[in-house]
């Protein structure tokens, strides 16, 4: 597939597969600002990770075709997913994110180094309404919208088997509530509202099924406070595997 990095999100629509779409995902120049950040922290690096290669590009989604359950969270980290090239891997709020996986079943093991690790997921995927690192953690409205193709391709290329979504977060939970109203879904009135452990079933015309499941985001700010805790994760996890009969 050759098209302008510039227009990729218009692409994705075309796309005929995960793989392919995800490979497009990959080339995009959509967004001026967040390429120009994404590349900046890759040029200059953390201190830290001064041997690393970063990735600097827009990151795919994680996770095997066939997965029921889908995770949205809000953005690739600037020297985490920015750096390794893969969702939520390399940073604190990954380590929280993928250990849960790990304890009820859905990851074979509990860190996320790079790339190259080893680790696999079963029956779930991972990943964002924005696919580039923000500056400050903060997308605009505008760049979730520009970005908001991609992932109205991954839920439709998922839809075979898709049964969950477990939402980190009011952005992800307003872009996937967008997303899916653009793909037919039939939404309630008043829109849901986010809360963790909000539950709601979504039909489709065509007589598909999905539940959102609301959860805090894996944030620094909220894991370390308290505010999310692993058992937390744990049961919005475990309802998720309930829901989507996963084991």
């Amino acid at each position: 597939m050759s098209t302008d990095p510039e227009l990729a999100p218009q692409a994705a629509g075309t796309t005929q597969t995960l793989s392919e779409l995800d490979q497009l995902i990959t080339t995009c120049r959509a967004c001026p600002r967040l390429v120009a950040w994404r590349e900046e922290v890759a040029r200059v690096k953390r201190a830290s990770f001064q041997d690393w290669d970063y990735w600097g590009r827009a990151v795919p989604g994680f996770g095997p075709p066939d997965a029921r359950i889908l995770i949205v969270g809000l953005a690739p980290a600037a020297h985490g997913a920015n750096r390794t090239g893969r969702m939520f891997t390399g940073d604190r709020s990954g380590d929280f994110l993928y250990s849960a996986l790990y304890r009820v079943g859905l990851a074979s093991q509990p860190t996320a180094t790079d790339r190259n690790d080893g680790l696999e997921l079963t029956g779930v995927r991972v990943t964002s309404p924005v696919h580039c690192a923000p500056p400050a953690n903060r997308p605009t409205p505008q760049e979730r919208d520009t970005c908001a193709p991609f992932l109205a391709s991954e839920l439709e290329l998922l839809s075979p088997t898709l049964r969950v979504a477990v939402v980190l977060g009011n952005f992800g939970w307003q872009a996937l509530l967008a997303s899916l109203a653009r793909g037919g879904w039939v939404l309630p009135r008043p829109r849901p509202k986010f809360a963790h452990g909000a539950e709601v079933t979504l039909t489709h015309p065509d007589g598909r099924r999905l539940v959102l499941l609301g959860c805090f985001h894996v944030s620094q700010q909220n894991t370390f406070t308290g505010r999310l805790t692993p058992e937390m994760l744990d049961r919005v996890l475990t309802r998720a595997q309930e829901l989507a009969s996963v084991n």
